[in-house]
Order: C-alpha cells, then sequence, then structure tokens
C-alpha cells in the first residue's frame, strides 16, 4: 500500500488496485481509519470517514488529525 502522507505520526495510505469509492487509510500503531472520497464530474463532494472492520479504531486525536488532513488534501489524493 502507497504511503501518501506522514502527519503527526499519523500514516495515510492507499491500495493503487482497490475498488471504488476512491479512498484512503489512516493508520497509527495498529489502529485504523478510512476515509472515502466522493466524487462528482471529478470534483470531490464529499469525504466520509469510517473505522475499518477488525481492527482497533484510530485515538479522537489521531482521528481528528486524519480528518483535518484527508479535508485539507482531498482533491490531491
Amino acid at each position: 500500500m502507497p504511503k501518501r502522507y506522514e502527519y503527526l505520526g499519523l500514516l495515510v495510505m492507499f491500495y493503487a488496485n482497490e475498488h471504488e469509492p476512491v479512498h484512503v487509510h489512516g493508520k497509527a500503531q495498529g489502529r485504523e481509519a478510512r476515509a472515502e472520497i466522493i466524487l462528482v464530474n471529478g470534483q470531490v463532494t464529499e469525504v466520509l470517514f469510517s473505522d475499518v472492520g477488525g481492527r482497533p479504531p484510530l485515538k479522537p486525536t489521531e482521528r481528528r488529525n486524519f480528518e483535518a488532513l484527508v479535508r485539507a488534501r482531498a482533491e490531491e489524493l
């Protein structure tokens, strides 16, 4: 899984050949969350965040940092 960003101990990664919608994973010490980036006509219209089944969730501060980073960089991702 290629790493896109490393921010405050949080890794933001994506799988190159994974399913739609476009999404990235935020990981920190075995904990994980996911952000789906919803595109309409090539424009980001929404970002949906969720926990990843079978993985411990990010801590609240990690989750806030992940959400802030993904929202700020959604067009690049």
